[in-house]
Order: structure tokens, then C-alpha cells, then sequence
């Protein structure tokens, strides 16, 4: 993909309230104004359904599709579907998946539930096993957790399900190691990419997960209820949760959707959820994708990092620990304090500072984005500190 000139400050495209500091888009992205208008517009259009015709319910999906592979290095745009959370997505691969007793799915520790629950279910029900790979106490622990992560892969492992980073506080695994070491035991990888895709470069072509699933509503920008998945060609001749028309051979023949029929659509389109069409959340998922993809999730990193770098520097000399760049995200990373930091107080110089970051597991979770700069991140910095 292209490389454009570095970002520069983008506030201007959103509607973020002044003497507010937002880093915390792992949270929920703001919204961008043209996503607010294409939801404006989608919802006015439902006034006068006269003017809605068949193609319509196909067309803004099609080429919601087409932008997406696009960005994540698909060929087919038929591999993307839409779906309304990554838990439909996630309990879609989970349906599909063929586990026996004593087979197991590797997990990191603390992963994000939607991530979790459907492995666990399905070892519950078919007497497998859920391994958790936990965080090392260490100081090198990206690259310690990466190494335990392939440990724990063996013969008997059916599924790695992992995020590109982890949700809590942006540490990176690295996939295309973890990917080969899936194709030796013959098991599938599974990626939750919401909190990575959008903001953080991620080529299907070349990590080749068997699934991709995402949710829309953060790092691509989107509204909240609709998400992104790819489907790989393991799951051409798998089974879908539902059963819905539109996902049928011909659906688009208004007129003969009464001659039932048994195929489906070609590629992944059979897992796509009903009724998405929705001719709301489709036009503001598909302004979102296009400015992500105008600003590039490569360039978005370099940015992030510009105006981070100072930020972090004076946090280390400080005491706190973040994890070393190789091992986390720009866009996303945790700041873990030491013993002699109070957290109370902490938590109150933010909130009297008026910035929004989150609290996952014992990491302060930082999640800066186009719309921040260098000093609101030095005032983060200070708020820590002070």
C-alpha cells in the first residue's frame, strides 16, 4: 500500500469537546463528522422507502466490502461479510470448528471475553481444553509472552485465538511467527483485530489468518452494533448461525425469493448477518473505512508515535514501566505504575484534568489517535506524575 506525507493533526473532522483530552479511542472512537452525516442521511432516507430500490439493498454493501478487503489485503471481497458484534463473528468460527476430548485452544491471558467465552463453551461441551497463556512478571514480557505463546502450541492445539494486541494494554503478539507455528500442528488462527485494524497495518495476504474479526466501532472509525470478519476458505462449506434470505443464490430476484433455494452466495457470504442492508450503519461504516484508508493505518502509527515519544520518555525516567515499541502498539499501550505511585490519586488528577483513558487489569490504557497532539499527551504525562 502507498505510503502518503506524515499526518497531520485531524481534529478539525470531528466534533471532540474543547478543554477535553479523549486518548481512549481503544474505548470507543469518536465520531467522525462525515460518519455523522452518512447516518443522517441514511436515517432521513427511511422517510421515503419510494425511493429505495432492490439494488439498493446490495450496493452500499458491496462496496463496503470492496473498501475493506482493500485495506486488509484481500483479493475477493466476497471473504468480508457484515456481522453485528465479534461475538457473532467469534461464535461463527466456533461453530465450525471440530474439536475432540484432550484437544485444546490456546488463548493469551485476560483476552477480551467475546474472545474467550465461545472456546470455552465449545471445550465444555466437547471435553477440551481452554490454555491460557498468562502475562510474564518480567522485564522483557512482550517478547517472553510471544515466546510462551508458541510453547504452548502443540499437536493436539485445534485453535490460537489471540488479538493482534492485546486489548488491555496494546501488547503486540506476533502473528506471522504464531502463524507458522499453526500451519506445523495443523491448527487454525483466529484474530481478533478490534483493536488493532484500522490503526495498525494488518495484510491478510501475508499473516494469512483463517479468520479476521472485527469490530467496527473503534480503530475503524465506525458506529456501534456493526463489525467486519473475513473467512478464509476453510469455512466455504461450513454452516452459518442463521439461516436468512438474503444470503441465498439469486437473492437479489425480489420476485422469485419464494423458489426457495438450498445454495448460498459465493465465498464467506453465507456467515453475513441478516438484514445488512441496514441502510444506516452501512453508509457510516463505509465513510469510516474510506478516511481510514485515506489517512493509512501506517501513517496513523507514525503519528501516534510523534506525539507520544516525549510523553513516554519522561514516564520511564519516572518510574512507570511501558512495554518496550517492538512489543505494543503506538496507538495502544498501558502504563503500569510501580508501588510508590497511588493510584487514587492518579485517578483523580485525570478526572480534574478532564482526560478520558481506561483502567484494564493494572494498566492505565492509553489510546491516542489523529485527533490528539503532543502537548495532551505531555499533560497525561504530567497528571501521572504530579
Amino acid at each position: 500500500m502507498q505510503k502518503t506525507a506524515m499526518l497531520r493533526l485531524q481534529r478539525s473532522k470531528f466534533s471532540l469537546a474543547h478543554g477535553t483530552i479523549y486518548l481512549n479511542c481503544a474505548y470507543m472512537s469518536p465520531l467522525l463528522k462525515s460518519v455523522e452525516k452518512a447516518g443522517i442521511n441514511g436515517m432521513l432516507r427511511k422517510q421515503n422507502p419510494f425511493d429505495v430500490s432492490v439494488a439498493d439493498f446490495f450496493t452500499d454493501t458491496e462496496t463496503l466490502r470492496s473498501e475493506y478487503a482493500s485495506l486488509i489485503g484481500v483479493k475477493d471481497p466476497k471473504r468480508i461479510v457484515v456481522i453485528p458484534s465479534v461475538s457473532y463473528g467469534m461464535a461463527t468460527v466456533a461453530k465450525n470448528v471440530r474439536i475432540s476430548a484432550g484437544e485444546n485452544i490456546v488463548v493469551a491471558g485476560e483476552q477480551f471475553p467475546s474472545n474467550y467465552y465461545p472456546w470455552q463453551k465449545l471445550c465444555e461441551e466437547r471435553a477440551g481444553r481452554v490454555k491460557v497463556v498468562t502475562a510474564p512478571e518480567v522485564p522483557a514480557r512482550g517478547q517472553v509472552w510471544n515466546e510462551l505463546i508458541l510453547d504452548a502450541i502443540d499437536t493436539k492445539t485445534k485453535v490460537v485465538a489471540l488479538g493482534h494486541v492485546h486489548w488491555a494494554d496494546g501488547t503486540r503478539f506476533q502473528l506471522e511467527q504464531i502463524r507458522q507455528r499453526t500451519r506445523e500442528v495443523g491448527a487454525l488462527l483466529v484474530i481478533d483485530g478490534t483493536q488493532s485494524v484500522g490503526a495498525l497495518p494488518f495484510d491478510v495476504s501475508t499473516i494469512q489468518p483463517d479468520a479476521l474479526i472485527c469490530g467496527g466501532y473503534k480503530w475503524l472509525m465506525g458506529p456501534y452494533s456493526i463489525g467486519l470478519a473475513y473467512y478464509s476458505e476453510y469455512f466455504d462449506n461450513g454452516s452459518p448461525l442463521e439461516e436468512n434470505w438474503i444470503n441465498r443464490q439469486d437473492s437479489e430476484n425480489f420476485a422469485g425469493l419464494v423458489n426457495y433455494r438450498s445454495q448460498y452466495q459465493p465465498g464467506a457470504l453465507r456467515y453475513e448477518v441478516g438484514e445488512h442492508s441496514n441502510f444506516i450503519l452501512i453508509p457510516m461504516m463505509l465513510a469510516a473505512v474510506r478516511q481510514v484508508a485515506q489517512w493509512q493505518p501506517e501513517n496513523i502509527q507514525r503519528y501516534c508515535h510523534q506525539i507520544s515519544a516525549k510523553a513516554i520518555e519522561w514516564l520511564l525516567r519516572e518510574g512507570f514501566r511501558v512495554e518496550e515499541p517492538q512489543f505494543r502498539g503506538q496507538h495502544l499501550f498501558g502504563i503500569r505504575a510501580q508501588r510508590h505511585h497511588d493510584l487514587e490519586k492518579i485517578r483523580q488528577r485525570l478526572i480534574k484534568a478532564k482526560i478520558s483513558v481506561s483502567v484494564r487489569g493494572d494498566a492505565i490504557r492509553v489510546s491516542p489517535h489523529v485527533y490528539n497532539t503532543e502537548q495532551e499527551m505531555m499533560q497525561l504525562a504530567a497528571a501521572l506524575i504530579h
